[in-house]
């Protein structure tokens, strides 16, 4: 029998226990350990990524976490909403400290990788899930699955759009209503699924 969960908002409370999860639930993560290849200090690297991406509070409630009967979080989705999944390049210049304490010298691959990203990325109307991740020690029990399904009915009938270099996940995500848009690959990056969940659009 699964443990009930509550899926919520987040809010600024939350941050660190979110950034924890994360960083945790994407350790091994083929993407990230290619932009991260030291293992030794991936966990670090991480925990410094999410709080990069999670710093605009502006942006939490946008985020929703799978949390447990005792309030903990095990697991959490990040969202962008229609029309603001690019990254602005202000807002690239404005963190340009942080993204260099991030990620050191494989912040030139990072932003070569962004930019393929941005290429492929569809330009239609769509709410982007930009992570979503479980903490390990909950992994397997659907967490992730209702997070999605969560995330699409908060979409309204909008369309959702996501990426995937996880090749196992491709899956988990067509059982949930998406199709695989297409494949693609940076340099010597892994592979990457672009998946697209038509919503009730015609």
């Amino acid at each position: 029998m699964r443990t009930p969960l509550v899926i919520r908002p987040a809010t600024a409370a939350d941050r660190p226990a979110m950034i924890a999860v994360l960083a945790a639930a994407f350790a091994d993560d083929p993407a990230l350990a290619w932009i991260f290849p030291d293992a030794a200090h991936r966990a670090g690297r991480l925990e410094r990524f999410f709080g990069l991406i999670t710093n605009a509070d502006a942006r939490l409630p946008l985020a929703q976490l799978a949390c447990g009967p005792d309030g903990r979080i095990a697991g959490a989705a990040l969202w962008r909403p229609p029309g603001e999944w690019g990254l602005p390049t202000a807002s690239l210049i404005a963190n340009l400290p942080r993204l260099i304490g991030t990620f050191g010298s494989a912040l030139p691959r990072t932003l070569g990788l962004m930019g393929t990203m941005d290429h492929q990325h569809d330009r239609r109307p769509h709410w982007y899930l930009q992570f979503v991740g479980v903490a390990p020690s909950a992994q397997g029990q659907g967490i992730g699955g209702q997070l999605l399904r969560a995330g699409i009915a908060r979409a309204g009938g909008q369309p959702c759009y996501l990426e995937t270099a996880t090749a196992s996940n491709v899956g988990l995500y067509q059982a949930q209503g998406f199709a695989v848009r297409n494949e693609w690959q940076h340099k010597d990056a892994p592979n990457f699924w672009s998946m697209w969940h038509q919503g009730n659009e015609p």
